[in-house]
């Protein structure tokens, strides 16, 4: 029996135009970079352009960086774009290497040829993706949306559409059951009735695209939408109204023919764990060999400071909650790994004067860039709180374990929005935890590339940190 009723990733319908202008660029930057350098063009030169756009195609395809872009981030698209750029380089250099065929190729034409497809790649997107913003707030290439049901999701949805006119999408109608009275004042203009005269003008064609956003509870009534549209040829859109779940990466899923969707998963699946390890292997490494002397002075200043080891191993809780050790420089008199651990506060006795510069710098930290080597943390996650604490939120605060659905990490969402130290009062640790899950909601390496770098401009140091 065929199977029936299974839900498939979206496609952009361009995707192959996008490949196709990508792959021509990069095909044709070799040859003009031939042409300009007086190189001899060959069928040496075709193969290397190949390799370059199968190590360019796989890593875009891993990136998604052909998925619609209607309601992307520019920056986010050109770090993608980079990013595969990248590998492509690290491809073509390697068949270079391996194959002995250095001798063969213009290192001149090679620099011209690398330099000029990365800024192709990225001018074209550049200028495709502000001539689709253009056309689109003149009006073309747009789509008319209607939403049936305002619930917290369906008003999401129409601010989101209200508040980016360059996606194309135009607010057209809205329709719920509740008298107008009831709707929010922002959203009472694009209120046109109740939902049987939203199914109506959707049968007339006055709407291209049709979100359902009606809670849960309301099964029969969405099914009786559902085969009320099934005469039309409006795009329906169901938005299942999960917002009373805090949702943590939810996926669809299948289990043979039966449908199922994850409330609760980590995003750390095939490629994305394959990436996250990649890079945070890179990172590490790279780090380790910039402060290896410096850390030599550290531990020199630990051993001085005070009596006890230079390194402090404390159990801390990593993926899925399972128990790893942590390496920390210590920087207190003690070395608390109990059930009951006290969290340092200011001018804190068991903090050593060297300790005390330590903690206020993060430099105390840094023995766990040999973590990330040992795959128990990550650079970029959930900072590690100590088990005691654990056990105590646990109990107090709604889905803190899910911030174990990803490894923990050195910095973090939460820190470089100044969320870290001393959590005095459980609004602070609430709010540590929210930035937390909303990290392993969104993440991606964009987003671990841009809390790097805020890193290095404003999280090292904080006020609550002793």
């Amino acid at each position: 029996m065929a199977t029936q009723g299974i839900i498939r990733n979206n496609i952009n319908q361009f995707a192959f135009v996008y490949r196709a202008i990508d792959f021509v660029i990069l095909q044709l930057s070799l040859v003009l970079a031939c042409g300009l350098t007086g190189g001899h063009y060959d069928l040496m030169y075709f193969v290397v352009a190949l390799i370059a756009n199968l190590g360019y195609f796989f890593t875009a395809e891993l990136f998604w960086l052909y998925r619609s872009w209607r309601a992307g981030v520019l920056k986010e698209m050109l770090f993608y774009a980079s990013l595969s750029w990248g590998v492509m380089i690290l491809a073509t250099l390697s068949f270079i290497f391996f194959s002995e065929t250095a001798e063969h190729f213009s290192r001149l034409v090679l620099a011209l040829w690398l330099s000029s497809s990365l800024i192709c790649l990225l001018t074209w997107r550049i200028c495709f993706r502000y001539f689709l913003f253009s056309i689109r707030k003149q009006g073309l290439n747009t789509r008319s949306v209607g939403i049936i049901g305002v619930t917290e999701s369906g008003k999401q949805l129409a601010r989101e559409i209200l508040d980016r006119p360059e996606t194309g999408y135009k607010l057209k109608t809205i329709f719920d059951e509740r008298s107008i009275e009831r709707i929010e004042p922002e959203l009472r203009e694009w209120y046109k009735g109740d939902i049987a005269h939203g199914v109506k003008l959707a049968k007339r064609g006055a709407i291209d695209v049709l979100f359902i956003a009606l809670p849960l509870s309301a099964k029969p009534r969405i099914e009786t939408i559902l085969r009320s549209l099934g005469n039309t040829t409006v795009d329906v859109h169901l938005i299942p109204d999960f917002f009373i779940y805090n949702l943590l990466h939810a996926r669809m899923g299948q289990v043979g023919e039966i449908q199922t969707v994850s409330v609760y998963d980590t995003p750390m699946r095939g490629a994305a764990y394959m990436m996250k390890r990649i890079e945070d292997l890179f990172l590490a490494s790279a780090i380790l060999c910039v402060i290896a002397l410096p850390m030599m002075f550290i531990a020199l200043g630990v051993k001085l400071s005070s009596p006890g080891p230079i390194i402090f191993k404390q159990d801390r809780y990593g993926m899925d909650g399972k128990k790893i050790k942590i390496w920390k420089f210590r920087s207190m008199t003690v070395t608390e790994n109990a059930k009951e651990v006290t969290q340092a506060t200011k001018n804190d006795a068991r903090v050593t004067w060297f300790g005390a510069f330590l903690r206020k710098t993060s430099l105390d930290e840094l023995p766990q860039f040999i973590n990330v080597l040992q795959g128990n943390m990550s650079v970029v996650g959930p900072r590690p709180h100590a088990i005691a604490h654990n056990e105590e939120y646990r109990e107090i605060i709604d889905y803190y374990m899910l911030r174990h659905k990803m490894k923990p990490g050195i910095t973090g969402w939460a820190q470089i929005n100044g969320w870290r130290g001393e959590t005095d009062t459980l609004d602070k640790m609430q709010m540590r935890i929210q930035f937390d899950l909303d990290y392993i909601r969104n993440w991606s390496l964009w987003m671990d590339f841009k809390i790097v770098i805020f890193t290095f401009y404003k999280g090292f140091v904080g006020k609550n940190v002793y």
